[in-house]
């Protein structure tokens, strides 16, 4: 199964899968540009059929913003509920596993946690460290992996002395690496960081003392995620309760509320926009890939033989990499339960803009897993044709709305306006055209409306009185959604189509963390 470790199309030697894998790392770029010229095209030639579409696809997202307000309701309400669960007792009352015969107590799973950084300052780290000895897990089942960067390591080594200083005795074992720069092969990032610690831990902790892998589950996180209280207890219940525990990966939902108050109005709507987008996710289970913050076995991920090393979206790269080294027998559990990230923050505000587009590029760059899993499809003939169809069509298309709707939602109902001639200028259709778009857009504000009310609902309390006017900014700012879905959301997903579909590959780029 050499394709599980391809990271684009040069990587293979066959000159034939070569092409293949290659016109698959065209195809999202040319689907969604060619269908943006497609639209200008159209609008200058037949202005009555781009109309149409127009209206027809406007009623489809309006019909589209109601369902997800109730995907969004529905998964708030069980995120709620997962907090004030008592997973300990779930836990006691359990007892044994019906479906992982190696352990009959869950006190016999170990937690392993994972957490590379670059160069993100201490209080970030020390956040992260506190919150993890503060969950309600017994402590003497967590193994910690500080996996610093040899590329900036007097940074490193500073921050890793002050961590094993305080936080040496409060687990079962801490281990502070250092990831290797210039590694044949590898592109310098979370991945590549996140695979080597995994490897040292299993050499010299987890080998030795004879843990068995299927007792382990692994949580490879940010530097700046901050667990709930009950999220290993949670995640050990969901696992235990799973019918193929090592063969699932399970993703909490990420909360960006850790220096929310600091954040301008633009990047907590940012923000938000992508809690909200998980949470809905969790509604829809059989259409999941994980994200960010996750958890799995260490059986599955010693299986595929750690994550890549040589790509840039490796937490959704491990899903596909496991789906096909398990014929398709993989999927990922929503676990309804919060762990909490930074808001993207700079020194200023058009930095802050700058670094919302970045690290949406980069997010958005994990089209690259189109072609990976459509080369994958090819080579393992045991995947089952409806499961390859249905998540391929699930993640093409996703990835092409993700670049392209927010454009054609809103200039579709004008493009035939201004390109469609003096003939169609007169017609009915096109007096009624921007008056129809703009009402059924006015209507879809439901989901604008939703977003402010369980937004202000996730605010953390509030650090001082000063602040009592960032509620309103918050609000106010879901009226700039025009401007963030298209130069913030669709812009950098295009630039990123188009980095795949002409070979400008892209290297990790570092979301710089920032506390005010």
């Amino acid at each position: 199964m050499h394709y599980l470790r391809i990271g684009k199309a040069s990587d293979l030697k066959n000159p034939k899968e070569r092409k293949i894998y290659r016109a698959f790392e065209i195809l999202p770029g040319a689907l969604s540009w060619g269908t943006l010229i497609l639209a200008v095209f159209l609008s200058f030639f037949v202005p009555s059929f781009v109309a149409t579409f127009a209206i027809l696809f406007a009623l489809y997202w309006f019909f589209r913003a109601v369902f997800l307000a109730f995907h969004l309701r529905a998964g708030f309400k069980r995120m709620k509920t997962h907090e004030k669960t008592d997973w300990q007792k779930k836990l006691d009352q359990l007892a044994t596993s019906p479906y992982l015969p190696v352990t009959n107590n869950w006190k016999d799973i170990y937690h392993l946690i994972i957490l590379p950084m670059y160069k993100e300052p201490l209080e970030i780290v020390r956040e992260s460290f506190l919150a993890l000895k503060n969950t309600d897990y017994p402590k003497d089942k967590m193994i910690v992996v500080f996996s610093c960067e040899e590329r900036a390591r007097d940074h490193g080594k500073k921050v890793a002395r002050a961590i094993k200083k305080e936080f040496s005795d409060s687990f079962f074992k801490l281990l502070i690496t250092f990831h290797p720069k210039d590694l044949p092969g590898e592109i310098p990032g979370h991945g590549s960081n996140d695979a080597w610690a995994a490897k040292k831990v299993k050499e010299e902790i987890i080998d030795p003392l004879k843990i068995p892998y299927e007792n382990i589950i692994v949580s490879s996180f940010d530097i700046d995620t901050v667990v709930f209280p009950k999220y290993f207890s949670c995640l050990t219940y969901h696992y235990l309760t799973s019918k193929k525990p090592t063969r699932t990966s399970f993703q909490p939902i990420p909360l960006y509320i850790n220096n929310i108050w600091q954040a301008p109005a633009i990047s907590q709507v940012f923000s938000f926009s992508a809690t909200f987008w998980q949470i809905m996710n969790q509604e829809r289970p059989e259409k999941m890939l994980t994200f960010s913050s996750h958890s799995m076995s260490f059986k599955a991920l010693s299986d595929v033989g750690f994550k890549q090393t040589n790509i840039i979206s490796d937490d959704s790269r491990i899903f596909w990499q496991c789906f096909f080294r398990y014929d398709g027998d993989y999927s990922v559990c929503p676990l309804y339960y919060p762990v909490s990230m930074d808001a993207n923050v700079a020194p200023t505000f058009l930095k802050t803009l700058k670094n919302i587009y970045k690290q949406q590029k980069r997010w958005a760059y994990g089209v690259g897993d189109i072609p990976y899993f459509l080369f994958g499809f090819l080579k393992n003939k045991k995947i089952p044709l409806k499961k390859k169809i249905s998540l391929g069509f699930e993640l093409i298309n996703g990835h092409w709305s993700w670049a392209t709707a927010s454009i054609l939602i809103f200039f579709l109902g004008w493009l035939p306006i201004f390109l469609g001639g003096a003939e169609f200028g007169r017609s009915l259709i096109s007096f009624n055209l921007p008056k129809m778009t703009s009402r059924i857009l006015t209507l879809s504000m439901i989901g604008i409306l939703t977003s402010i009310y369980f937004g202000l609902a996730l605010f953390p309390k509030r650090p001082s009185k000063k602040l009592s006017f960032k509620h309103l900014t918050f609000a106010l700012g879901w009226f700039l959604i025009p401007f963030v879905m298209i130069f913030l959301n669709s812009l950098p997903a295009l630039d990123a189509q188009a980095r795949w579909m002409f070979g400008k590959y892209m290297g990790f780029w570092v979301t710089p963390k920032i506390r005010k």
